[in-house]
């Protein structure tokens, strides 16, 4: 089966991540508790000094890597990211590059640590043989990535609201379990489920982590209150708050070159 995703515009995500940069971590619940999540994997594993945050984002996760003296070279795509992680002094040495396209030497990292982006990559195969590639035998891979079922809520309800599509697609459990499949390695499923109060800091949270660009295109139709209305009121409740889950896999490989 063919895992490879279709071209994404790499050019306008690295714009949308940039510009939330600077409030990205007010809002970015999810990342925080997803990332917590993965340093345990990895802490559980015996780690080398040489940390790749790859996809740093706002270098939240390079700062921690960082207290825990390891040496740490934060990547990321958005060159906005990249600025507001330098500032924050997170890690030792800063990269914009593509994930995909790695420009590390071959077996240079102890740790690659990955933690939501390599959903927004073309080919997740091709991403894991770049991180393969870059660590050290024996070192270690931990990821993670959305899955399909993420954000089904909004999905739904924009469904009755119009024909487009607003959300983004993502990789089925499935196949991002048999990218997984040429290496040792251990995938771990979970969903977190969000609430909100109201309709509005939902769709501002997905905003504000610079995740309302779409993989295919932008969202078509401007948001006016009419749509807004009839968004929230095609929106399932739960308790009278607004839900948004999403699927998330895990994945720890071991590099035994």
């Amino acid at each position: 089966m063919d895992l490879a995703v279709k071209p994404v515009d790499k050019q306008a995500i690295a714009g949308a991540f940039g510009r939330a940069a600077s409030k990205y971590d007010t809002v970015a619940r999810l990342q925080q508790q997803t990332g917590e999540y993965l340093m345990e994997l990895a802490q559980a594993e015996n780690i080398g000094a040489r940390v790749l945050d790859a996809g740093c984002g706002t270098g939240f996760f390079s700062a921690r890597w960082k207290q825990q003296n390891k040496h740490v070279i934060a990547l990321d795509l958005a060159a906005g990211m990249l600025s507001h992680a330098r500032r924050q002094h997170a890690a030792d040495y800063y990269l914009q590059g593509d994930i995909e396209h790695l420009g590390l030497a071959a077996n240079s990292v102890d740790l690659c640590f990955s933690n939501l982006a390599v959903q927004w990559c073309n080919d997740l195969p091709c991403a894991l043989q770049a991180f393969y590639r870059v660590t050290r035998p024996g070192g270690l891979i931990v990821f993670s990535t959305l899955a399909q079922g993420s954000l089904h809520e909004l999905e739904t309800a924009w469904g009755q609201v119009d024909n487009y599509r607003h959300t983004n697609q993502f990789l089925p459990q499935r196949e991002i379990t048999q990218a997984c499949q040429p290496y040792r390695h251990k995938v771990i499923l979970r969903q977190y489920c969000q609430h909100y109060p109201q309709l509005l800091p939902l769709l501002n949270s997905l905003k504000g982590i610079g995740a309302t660009h779409l993989h295919h295109g932008r969202q078509q139709g401007l948001m006016t209150r009419k749509r807004l209305n009839a968004l929230a009121e095609a929106y399932p409740r739960n308790n009278g708050h607004y839900p948004l889950s999403y699927h998330l896999v895990f994945g720890v490989i071991y590099c035994d070159k």
